[in-house]
């Protein structure tokens, strides 16, 4: 009888490929996908090392340290398999070989550390009579899961408990995770729910902790994987959630491996809650070689939405320079540039490679400066954000429930599906505002990440004797009622939108997204013909634009 490959090639279908997400916290990379990040990693070794092939050197280790299908080790094993048969042509041994000596996994929780294990090991024992590793004498093998619990700090709320020995104990129910900020309230559990503490980010001393669980002596040349992507962090009446893949991009740079590639969702480019630390870090890093990004995380993660969309990259240690960028839509590679990281006098990274030729344009000719290279820097006096309000521009929440009758001291309040009325003493903030003209638009805009997309919600001019609540932006304010429609004319220009949308990582427009566009003259109405022809926007630019942004209908009222 002939034995099958060790690749079981044929089957169908891949199992991996047909296993739902368990939440958008930690999403399952699809074996496709996971095997795009293994070519990139492929080519960048062969260019570091004089052609040299990664899948037939047998002393490179990698680490997946948020293993949850196993797809990455998987993929990895199946590669060195078939690029190890000269150096070690027998099966068995070449197996045993990868799985003991080149490939590690760290599980994101006890159910996919079993998974992986079925998916690198063909059984979720690694020492098992089933398994095709033939070394191991543990079950985890080299796919490590404990539960790690969380450190809870900070907490102010108190109450006594009983301890195990029946002493009474006081104990806080109200901190947060000094490692990864989780709420107490939502994550301290009993063992039988995980507690989404992940190991790799739950210590002090990342090189300390790989030691203690893969030994004294290890390094890895390569860290590969998909780390989970935000906790619930107990806001917004429960769900409010803040962003921990930094955390692991940290923790990962740490253990100084020769290459390391991630999958992230996007929203570090340019926003992201608590991300402008590790945003400034990452654009000033110039080891971060390849992105390949991805606005509709959909492309990726079917049936998974992302806001801001996913991308994968490569980080090279030892290979400083420029980053490749390349932007996919609908299953198509748009033009890949080599350029800077960061443009000079930006703050954020600039996502698609056609915008930049673009914005130099706009901002050389604000500037005063003709050199098309200027610094992506408006002056402060033309920049349309100084303008717009910060959030809540009257100190009203979103969950306002006003009078629906108007009063004599009773101000008009604009809210979430229609206005109601308040007493004009009861507002704090942004009084100045309310006897003016201006223009109100939504927080918020669509959900969509696809394209073309209207990027804002619509404005509307708001009239004297009227303020809104935190679902709205104010712009303003203006001496008359011309003035402000003139306004809503030019933000539903295309072009006005595009420049927003370097800036605008997800769904929230706050007065950030604002900074790249330049303030008009408001005493006219503007169009996107006029300003294309004002910044000398060419015909193959205007069609970039437009196949991005969706047209704007508006009303002054």
């Amino acid at each position: 009888m002939k034995k099958a490959t060790f690749a079981l090639r044929g089957r169908n279908p891949d199992v991996l490929t047909c296993i739902a997400n368990l939440s958008n916290d930690a999403v399952f990379t699809p074996p496709e996908f996971a095997n795009r990040m293994l070519d990139t990693l492929g080519e960048a070794w062969s260019a570091a090392n004089d052609g040299a092939n990664i899948w037939a050197d047998p002393d490179v280790t990698f680490l997946d340290p948020f293993t949850k299908s196993g797809v990455f080790l998987r993929e990895i094993v199946k590669r060195l398999t078939g690029g190890l048969e000269v150096a070690i042509p027998d099966l068995v041994r070449r197996v045993d070989h990868i799985l003991t000596k080149q490939v590690y996994g760290i599980g994101t929780e006890r159910l996919t550390a079993l998974l992986a294990r079925r998916s690198v090991y063909c059984s979720k024992y690694a020492n098992g009579p089933h398994s095709v590793a033939k070394s191991f004498d543990t079950e985890n093998g080299n796919i490590w899961f404990e539960r790690t619990e969380h450190t809870w700090v900070g907490g102010t709320e108190r109450i006594l408990n009983t301890d195990a020995d029946g002493k009474t104990v006081e104990h806080t129910v109200n901190g947060r995770c000094k490692y990864c900020g989780a709420s107490q309230k939502e994550y301290e559990r009993d063992e039988s729910l995980e507690s989404h503490a992940y190991a790799f980010i739950h210590t002090d001393n990342i090189k300390a902790r790989i030691a203690e669980l893969f030994g004294d002596d290890m390094h890895f040349d390569v860290i590969i994987g998909n780390p989970p992507y935000q906790l619930n962090d107990g806001g917004g009446s429960g769900t409010s959630a803040a962003p921990i893949y930094q955390l692991f991009v940290t923790q990962a740079k740490e253990l100084d491996p020769r290459f390391l590639s991630l999958v992230t969702p996007s929203r570090w480019f340019s926003g992201g809650k608590g991300l402008d630390g590790f945003r400034d870090s990452m654009l000033h890093d110039n080891r971060l070689r390849v992105i390949e990004d991805f606005p509709d995380s959909n492309e990726v993660f079917p049936g998974t939405q992302v806001k801001g969309g996913v991308c994968y990259w490569l980080w090279e240690r030892d290979n400083p320079g420029e980053v490749t960028v390349t932007t996919h839509d609908k299953g198509i590679a748009l033009e890949t540039v080599t350029r800077p990281l960061l443009e000079e006098g930006s703050d954020v990274f600039i996502r698609y490679n056609e915008a930049i030729p673009i914005l130099q344009k706009i901002f050389s000719l604000e500037s005063g400066d003709q050199d098309t290279q200027s610094p992506f820097l408006l002056p402060e006096s033309k920049r349309f954000s100084r303008l717009v309000s910060s959030r809540r521009p009257f100190g009203i929440e979103s969950t306002f429930r006003g009078s629906v009758s108007q009063t004599s001291n009773a101000i008009q309040v604009f809210q979430a599906g229609g206005s109601a009325y308040i007493d004009r003493e009861l507002i704090r903030s942004g009084v100045d505002l309310i006897d003016r003209w201006k223009v109100l638009i939504p927080f918020l805009a669509s959900g969509s990440d696809s394209f073309p997309h209207p990027i804002l919600g619509k404005p509307f001019v708001g009239r004297p004797g009227t303020a809104c609540t935190e679902t709205y932006l104010t712009v303003g304010p203006f001496d008359s009622e011309v003035e402000a429609s003139n306004t809503i004319s030019y933000i539903a220009t295309r072009l006005f939108r595009f420049i927003v949308l370097q800036r605008k990582p997800s769904q929230n427009a706050t007065r950030k997204v604002y900074e790249f566009v330049p303030v008009q003259d408001f005493s006219k109405s503007w169009t996107d013909d006029e300003l294309y022809a004002k910044y000398g926007i060419s015909d193959e630019e205007v069609a970039f634009i437009e196949s991005m942004i969706r047209p704007m209908e508006v009303s002054s009222e």
